[in-house]
């Protein structure tokens, strides 16, 4: 299955319900993270911004929606980087913190990446 970011957030949306209800809190902050990783690949850069208008209140912009931008779309592959980068910085982490002795930290981490790992592996 390739991924769309549709489908994607979808599936971990519909995951993070049944986390939720199970209580089960590792893997809710992973599809929460990851659903929030998503959001933040689809923002604009700040240069393609559109630099602030004048009127009665400096920079700002007149009519309902007037700030909204539409976010990028994010390609399968780019899907597929940010699934594997969610999943690399975790472990990183997990190795991190097994350095400091904070084993059950470092399991959590890696239960977490394991989490992320599932949906790469099933683009």
């Amino acid at each position: 299955m390739t991924w769309t970011t549709t489908t994607l957030r979808d599936a971990l949306r519909a995951d993070l319900v049944v986390a939720l209800r199970a209580r089960d809190r590792t893997v809710a902050t992973a599809l929460r993270t990851t659903i929030a990783a998503i959001d933040n690949a689809e923002a604009l850069p700040t240069d393609d911004v559109a630099p602030p208008t004048s009127g009665p209140v400096a920079g700002a912009v007149a009519g309902l929606g007037a700030t909204e931008a539409v976010r990028r779309e994010l390609s399968p592959n780019d899907l597929a980087v940010l699934l594997t980068t969610q999943v690399a910085e975790r472990r990183a982490a997990a190795d991190e913190v097994e350095r400091h002795g904070r084993d059950a930290d470092a399991a959590r981490l890696r239960r977490e990446a394991d989490v992320v790992a599932a949906y790469r592996d099933r683009a």
